[in-house]
């Protein structure tokens, strides 16, 4: 099996071929600029140098002597020296040399085409004459009547160009070779760096950190949430979108935690800034969470929150469920030594031949105990409800509170809808039971009237300040002393009522304590009593 290169070697290689092809590119396109100027310089002198020539009144007056190379070729060979050509050559209208490097080829026709330059333009080229391929200028002369006289052609050799050119381009090929070896070096280094960034690991390193990391995160069954420093989600798991009823764990990356949170949470992750938070139990919607939150710190600065969210919901019904059979546990045990006692009692009547004692004792017990006095005469069949007010008599007899429920309560069977019920029946029971105190008494009334539930829980305790009573849904707030977390249980109600589209009022109930009143939407519900009389 062929072993993968290493990050930090791919890491050099890549940059190094940037480097070249980035070097090479800058320096191909140096190289032709340098050679176009080397050419655009050759060409701008040498037209000057032809211009010059062929406007000197000098030479235009030696075209009219018997011998005009005797003046033009000093001058020319002059120019020529001076402006650092390779020639300067005078010629007549019929191409003969007045000028020539060589003077031996002076009173020659030139080698190369005349016509251009003779039918008064300008010709630049390359053309290959007696001193060989040259960059070459032919300009005409002109006389006084404007007719054309002849022509100077200037030129310089090719061979003297790519001299020029290679002269030059050493210093190119030198920065060339200098940009190249930096890059290099610098690839080095920026692989080093990276490499250190991410802890030396290679890519099939960081990928099974990652696959580990996705499956670990959305693999267990407590929420996670991590936040950046400025309060945005950076992650989120599977767990934490269920738990706080988000579309998915994708949608809340990038969302601020105040857009995202209700308050309570929201303002955990505020206390969480600079050191942990112990955990504390929250609210998200109807869910009650454990929280526990704490800074994110790399190499000792803090870069953000993260927040554990756990799911107490299912706990709290089970504990609840749990209270409820033990409830009923103690009270079937009890109804068990009370119908020994009355056993044993009828026994000794009947012993005694005492009757008519006998009969009264009967008829006085005959509605059992405290766990089959609520029954098909309180109105509430619905069983869930029914079986959370027989757990909730058993309680108030522990407590020593006198649990009512009226006499024109009513609620039918439904085919589901009682959890809202249930939840809210509950908790109002439960905070009645507790203001009420041993000795005191709370009465429920539940009547289903036109698909909505009315709910009225009143209780003889020290009632609720009229200017405390909006308070009492409030997230914490709680009026019972004693350790532990409290102020739950009102909130949630108000949390159900809310989605439900529900109400809920407080007020002073006829026992001088408070009075808890709501309306709460049922849908689906189908009643037993009407279902019959309908048959």
């Amino acid at each position: 099996m062929i072993k993968a290169m290493r990050l930090r070697t791919q890491l050099v290689l890549l940059q190094v071929v940037i480097v070249l092809v980035i070097v090479l590119t800058v320096g191909i396109a140096a190289l032709w600029m340098q050679e176009n100027q080397i050419r655009e310089a050759s060409q701008d002198r040498m037209i000057a140098v032809a211009q010059s020539v062929a406007q000197l009144p000098t030479v235009l007056e030696a075209y009219d002597d018997p011998d005009p190379s005797a003046v033009i070729q000093p001058i020319a060979e002059l120019i020529r020296e001076s402006s650092d050509v390779a020639y300067v050559v005078v010629t007549d209208d019929a191409g003969i040399r007045f000028s020539h490097t060589n003077p031996e080829r002076i009173g020659e026709p030139v080698s190369t085409d005349p016509s251009v330059a003779l039918s008064g333009q300008m010709f630049t080229g390359t053309e290959t004459g007696t001193l060989g391929e040259s960059w070459r200028v032919k300009v005409p002369v002109f006389g006084d009547d404007g007719d054309v006289m002849g022509q100077v052609s200037v030129g310089i050799l090719e061979s003297d160009l790519r001299a020029d050119f290679l002269g030059d381009i050493t210093v190119v090929l030198v920065a060339l070779g200098a940009a190249t070896v930096l890059g290099v070096v610098a690839s080095t280094a920026i692989a080093r760096l990276v490499r250190r960034r991410i802890y030396g690991l290679e890519p099939e390193e960081i990928r099974g950190l990652l696959e580990t990391q996705e499956a670990t995160l959305h693999g267990i069954r407590e929420g996670l949430i991590a936040f950046d420093a400025e309060g945005r989600v950076s992650l989120c798991n599977d767990a934490a979108a269920r738990l706080l009823d988000l579309a998915s764990p994708d949608s809340a990356i990038g969302v601020a935690a105040g857009d995202l949170l209700d308050d309570d949470l929201a303002g955990l992750i505020d206390d969480a800034r600079g050191d942990a938070v112990p955990q504390r139990l929250i609210l998200s919607g109807e869910r009650v969470l454990v929280a526990r939150a704490a800074p994110v710190r790399v190499h000792g600065r803090e870069v953000g929150t993260v927040v554990i969210l756990m799911d107490r919901t299912e706990l709290d019904h089970a504990l609840q469920q749990l209270a409820g059979a033990q409830s009923l546990t103690e009270g079937l045990r009890a109804q068990q030594h009370e119908f020994a006692n009355t056993l044993h009692t009828l026994g000794g009547l009947l012993e005694l031949g005492e009757t008519d004692a006998a009969m009264r004792m009967i008829q006085r017990n005959g509605d059992g105990g405290a766990i089959t006095h609520l029954d098909a005469h309180d109105g509430i069949h619905d069983i869930e409800v029914a079986a959370l007010l027989l757990a909730k008599r058993a309680r108030a007899r522990e407590l020593g509170v006198a649990l009512n429920v009226t006499a024109d309560s009513y609620l039918p069977e439904a085919d589901g809808g009682s959890a809202d019920i249930v939840t809210v029946v509950g908790n109002l029971v439960d905070n009645a039971l507790d203001a009420a105190g041993r000795g005191g008494s709370v009465t429920l009334r539940v009547i289903e009237r036109d698909g909505a539930v009315e709910i009225v829980v009143d209780d003889d305790g020290p009632g609720i300040p009229a200017d405390r009573r909006g308070r009492v849904f409030t997230l914490g707030y709680s009026t019972k002393g004693g350790s532990g977390q409290r102020g739950y249980g009102l909130t949630l109600v108000a949390r159900v009522l809310e989605r439900s589209g529900g109400t809920v009022s407080v007020s002073e109930s006829a026992a001088g304590g408070a009075r808890f009143a709501v309306l709460l939407p049922r849908p689906a519900v189908v009643s037993g009593r009407v279902s019959s009389g309908a048959a």
